[in-house]
């Protein structure tokens, strides 16, 4: 894989995930529509940066031998007092059951904890989504807690499952 930074030459690729079903279930937004992509794409474009608390970088995630994209990861800086962070990531479902959403995310960990200096990065998720649970203990992440029906998504009370990795525990 690489990974790098969103370009608008993105727009059909990321609008080919993002807009289906099977990849939203668990996200906390729709099937996205072609301009709600454009303008999320935007954002993403200039989310290539950590030099403050609430920075977020999202990157594209390609294949080495085609540059296709395939997925999006990201890393949120959520808190400098208590040196935090949170893990993302999005992938294609034409491209799942390869690691690649591990091997994709495992980058950020390093960013994350080497060149920012965090002390503890988490990664949320709907625990009903066990295949990305599968992806954050690969990881060697531990879920830490499950908040039962904490959130009110999509018309419907969710619990919110919570995995992390103290970066004593991590290794490159």
């Amino acid at each position: 894989l690489i990974l790098r930074p969103f370009t608008t030459a993105d727009l059909d690729a990321l609008h080919a995930y993002e807009s289906r079903p099977d990849v939203t279930r668990y996200l906390y937004w729709d099937p996205r529509d072609r301009d709600t992509t454009r303008e999320h794409l935007d954002k993403k474009i200039t989310r290539t940066a950590l030099h403050h608390e609430g920075d977020a970088i999202d990157l594209a995630i390609t294949l080495r031998d085609t540059g296709d994209l395939i997925g999006n990861c990201l890393l949120i800086w959520t808190s400098r007092q208590h040196r935090q962070g949170e893990i993302g990531y999005v992938l294609n479902p034409d491209h799942h059951g390869h690691g690649y959403a591990a091997e994709a995310t495992r980058p950020l960990l390093h960013l994350g904890f080497t060149a920012l200096g965090l002390h503890r990065i988490v990664g949320r998720l709907d625990p009903r989504n066990t295949a990305s649970a599968r992806v954050l203990e690969k990881l060697h992440m531990r879920r830490e807690a499950t908040l039962i029906e904490n959130e009110f998504v999509k018309g419907e009370w969710t619990s919110e499952a919570i995995y992390a990795v103290l970066a004593t525990e991590w290794t490159p």
